[in-house]
């Protein structure tokens, strides 16, 4: 039976979203707008859209998932999350903005290109993209449907089928600008949101001494830094590992970096440091408190995956519950965006336009964009209908793959000048796929090593050893890099040596230049200057 009090104000969450897609679509004017907003995103939506866009359903579903099956166990990832963002912005921020503007690099994947000068870079880098943020969307599509069959009691499909279209539509209306907008909204409904269902729960238990005395009457080895029936005890790099995927990982993420290449300028960095850490302080460690408390409110949970939602319906009044469940789909529906709009971007800018034998117009680059957007967005849907494994595992093996590909590489690209294509393109390859095997083989078990920290480790390793066996990148390369990370303006004469990437916005510059030059006297130009 359709629960209209739940329904009718998700309705008309959803349609705000995609009217506000529509209204961001009349602000594109080319390519750099569709894919970066036009390098317009200030400190606070920067903030906001990073985490918003990283935390996912995974903070919804999976996060309180694993608490009510380990305990405080779960709280390592926490650990790493919470300072994750800031990381990011302090290691890359700045510095990455800075140089990608000076190459007039587009996409994450671009910049390593012309950072590590060969085609094996982009076609390597697109592909390892595009197959992991596939399959981040896969698990977002099923946290969609879950919360949708909760809200509306429509079944599964119907929910999944409702919740993809809305983040196809607008993703596909309305590009970066639209997905950085909606994202730092949401970002504010999903802390709202949590927060309000985590003081309900603790009025209910009676306060926090209270829950912590339940759960251990229940099994004291809840509140094992182990977890639950100490199950990993002894496992220090099952631990390093999930504190590291979520401290460092986001450096690696494509839909993570790009975040930095939009900002209005380097300096934003600085602003979106002290908002990521002050939004951070009201929503990291929550959705797992809230697992905990099902732990002893939901003892009879045959899904631990519905602990938010079932907490929400129970402890809340149907208008507030609805206002919690669309703070769930704000965290499912911000991460899918971004990931469709990143894995579009990737197809249009980084092998199409790249290997294309001509020219191609920015129309022909929105088309291209759009087509994958839709068809991730279709194949998502035919996976998520036969439900493969659950949101945490989909999240932590695509957010580990993409992390243990691209992190390596970033970093290096950005502060080790000998860093070679050669270096980058074994750390990439070998990164992915030990976080690919780990996971596979279910190697973790055995070696007591979480596959972040295998791949990251083995990544790292491949790109010194390649790199120190292989002959120095390119000169000229290295002074564009070294340049921009030590100037607060762009290097001179960096358009030039970096024409193949030039971002429209520089290349249309130049045409009207070229233009201007050829129809004016040479004493009119408008610089003042008369030619010899």
């Amino acid at each position: 039976m359709v629960q209209w009090t739940l329904v009718a104000p998700f309705i008309l969450y959803l349609l705000g979203l995609l009217g506000f897609g529509i209204i961001a679509s009349r602000y594109m004017n080319d390519l750099s707008d569709y894919l970066l907003g036009g390098r317009t995103i200030g400190g606070g939506v920067t903030a906001l859209t990073l985490q918003a866009t990283s935390m996912s359903g995974f903070m919804f579903m999976g996060g309180p998932a694993l608490a009510f099956q380990q305990g405080l166990w779960a709280l390592w990832y926490a650990v790493g999350d919470f300072g994750g963002g800031l990381v990011n912005l302090a290691v890359l921020g700045r510095n990455l903005r800075r140089v990608t503007e000076a190459m007039g690099s587009l996409t994450p994947i671009e910049w390593l290109e012309d950072r590590y000068p060969h085609p094996s870079i982009r076609i390597a880098g697109a592909s390892i993209s595009i197959v992991f943020l596939a399959a981040y969307v896969f698990a977002q599509f099923i946290a969609a449907g879950k919360a949708i069959e909760v809200i509306s009691g429509l079944p599964f499909l119907y929910g999944l089928m409702i919740g993809a279209g809305i983040i196809i539509l607008y993703t596909f209306v309305g590009g970066y600008l639209a997905v950085a907008w909606t994202d730092a909204f949401q970002a504010i409904v999903m802390a709202v949101g949590i927060n309000i269902i985590l003081i309900a729960g603790l009025f209910e238990i009676g306060g926090p001494t209270a829950l912590f005395t339940s759960i251990a009457a229940i099994d004291p080895t809840y509140l094992s830094i182990w977890g639950q029936g100490n199950s990993h005890a002894g496992e220090y790099g099952v631990i390093i590992g999930a504190i590291l995927i979520y401290a460092v990982g986001y450096m690696g993420l494509p839909h993570a970096v790009v975040r930095h290449l939009s900002m209005d300028n380097p300096d934003t960095t600085k602003r979106a440091a002290i908002w990521n850490v002050f939004y951070n302080t009201f929503f990291i460690y929550q959705p797992y408190l809230l697992g905990l408390m099902a732990i002893v409110l939901l003892p009879n949970l045959q899904d631990p995956e519905m602990a938010i939602p079932t907490l929400a319906l129970d402890l809340l009044p149907t208008v507030v519950a609805a206002v919690v469940l669309a703070a769930l789909m704000a965290a499912v529906m911000s991460t899918a965006d971004s990931l469709l709009m990143m894995a579009g971007s990737i197809l249009s800018r980084d092998v199409v336009q790249r290997f294309a034998t001509s020219d191609i117009s920015d129309d022909r680059m929105f088309l291209w964009s759009r087509i994958l957007v839709l068809a991730i967005g279709i194949l998502g849907v035919v996976v998520a209908t036969i439900q493969p494994p659950g949101v945490f595992e989909l999240v932590i093996f695509a957010f580990g793959g993409l992390g243990t590909a691209f992190l390596v590489p970033n970093v290096a690209g950005i502060y080790w000048d000998r860093a070679n294509w050669k270096g980058a393109l074994a750390a990439m390859l070998t990164g992915s796929g030990t976080n690919v095997i780990w996971t596979a083989f279910d190697l973790q078990t055995t070696t007591a090593v979480h596959p972040f920290l295998a791949g990251l480790v083995v990544s790292a390793i491949l790109m010194v050893v390649v790199t120190l066996l292989t002959e120095p990148p390119n000169e000229e390369v290295v002074t564009i890099v070294r340049d921009a990370r030590i100037s607060v303006d762009t290097p001179a004469g960096t358009a030039s040596a970096s024409a193949r990437s030039l971002a429209p916005e520089a290349r249309s510059v130049s045409e009207f230049i070229t233009e201007r030059d050829l129809t004016q006297e040479p004493h009119s130009s408008s610089f003042g200057t008369t030619n010899d």
